[in-house]
């Protein structure tokens, strides 16, 4: 499987929206060790599981049913494995069967299909890692090269559209099927089941080599340290160095306390800028506390702060014979003792599995609306208005 072997490049793809837009950062986060934390690894699983399902689809004779079963036994074994992901990766199945069945002819199929574009980031030529990246699913028919690209994050939604990551993937496909291939246009496709998410987007093949002169620009300067550094919410999301990046402290602190008007009231506008601005401050002082604590926790002196022990908590030691202890003493019945209550709708779905659930019991479940939630504009979803106030729609939840 292509997942175990996955390694991080200094230009890679999967950081191509950091490095492009603040190039710096490349050479920045190669102080910092690359640790994989609990989510990325669960996503790492289900992506393993979500290869073997493809593969069986399009190549049975090779992968065959025997083989997938006893392939997903051994992923149920690990810690982290979850049943919800069966129905999680269906869906990014569903997607790409729907798709090929979809086209005029069968597409040809490409499942965790390295590509490479180290012309465009200046990588060294006999290096298998460097300036490449590993596809999820490549699908080539009539004159489209389709790059679909599976998310298990539940955090923030990715859209397709102007990803650098998968235009970098789509750059290394058109390099390697142009002469096998008359491409012209591109697909770029973004499956994240969690958040019900499937974004589409389509360019000329010419977008894409544009793109790759930008992305050369922008390589020249990164593989040297050079350029501006670009602190944001998006671009520092998962950089490595954005703890302690002095750039990102600068640009926090004259964001949270420096302004040139102090009017009585702000307008609606200055608000809304405000908003905009200040958005990577909570998070920033946020990752300036966690990296405060683990120094302060590995014994290192950070001024004026100290690692201490937060609220305890209590627990039994043995819950059954404690309460067998109260019953018996008269001091409180069984009754008081258990609450029976239904589980929520979430944990049925996560118990029974999304397909099944839906099959079963879907006619009783409806959809409410949810609490107002201010966004960004970029966001899709439909914005709301007075025609149903905040306290309305407060009101209809409670």
């Amino acid at each position: 499987m292509g997942h175990v072997e996955r390694q991080h490049a200094l230009l890679s793809a999967s950081g191509a929206g950091r490095w492009l837009a603040c190039p710096p950062s490349a050479k920045l986060e190669e102080q910092f060790p690359d640790t994989e934390s609990e989510a990325a690894a669960e996503g790492t699983l289900a992506h393993e599981l979500a290869e073997m399902k493809v593969r069986n689809y399009f190549f049975t004779k090779e992968f065959g049913k025997r083989k997938l079963n006893n392939a997903v036994k051994k992923l149920q074994e690990g810690k982290l494995w979850q049943d919800e992901m069966q129905g999680y990766t269906d869906e990014y199945l569903d997607y790409i069967k729907n798709t090929a069945l979809s086209l005029k002819s069968a597409p040809s199929v490409r499942i965790e299909q390295r590509v490479y574009f180290k012309e465009y980031t200046f990588a060294d030529p006999d290096d298998a890692v460097e300036g490449s990246g590993i596809a999820d699913c490549i699908l080539l028919y009539e004159d489209t090269v389709h790059v679909i690209d599976f998310k298990y994050g539940k955090g923030v939604p990715v859209s397709a559209e102007n990803n650098p990551q998968l235009m970098l993937y789509a750059l290394g496909a058109y390099q390697t099927y142009r002469m096998l291939y008359p491409i012209s246009k591109v697909k770029l496709t973004i499956v994240q089941p969690r958040l019900d998410s499937i974004s589409e987007w389509e360019c000329a093949s010419e977008d894409i080599l544009k793109f790759g002169e930008y992305v050369k620009e922008r390589a020249a300067l990164a593989v040297k340290g050079g350029g501006d550094f670009a602190p944001g919410l998006d671009t520092c999301r998962f950089c490595r160095a954005k703890a302690q990046c002095a750039a990102r402290a600068k640009e926090n602190v004259r964001l949270a306390f420096f302004t040139d008007k102090h009017p009585p009231l702000l307008s609606n506008e200055e608000v809304g800028e405000y908003l905009k601005k200040g958005e990577d401050v909570a998070k920033w002082l946020e990752d300036l506390r966690a990296y405060a604590l683990n120094e302060c926790l590995a014994g290192k002196e950070v001024p004026g702060w100290k690692a201490v022990e937060g609220r305890g908590s209590r627990e039994w030691t043995d819950m059954d014979r404690a309460f067998d202890v109260l019953m018996k003493g008269g001091i409180a019945p069984k009754e008081m003792l258990w609450e029976r209550k239904p589980l929520t709708l979430a944990q049925v779905e996560k118990l029974v599995g999304k397909t099944d659930f839906q099959k079963a019991v879907g006619e009783y479940v409806i959809k409410k609306p949810g609490k107002p939630t201010l966004a960004k504009e970029s966001d899709k979803r439909s914005a709301i208005t007075n025609k149903v106030t905040a306290a309305d729609a407060f009101r209809t939840e409670e």
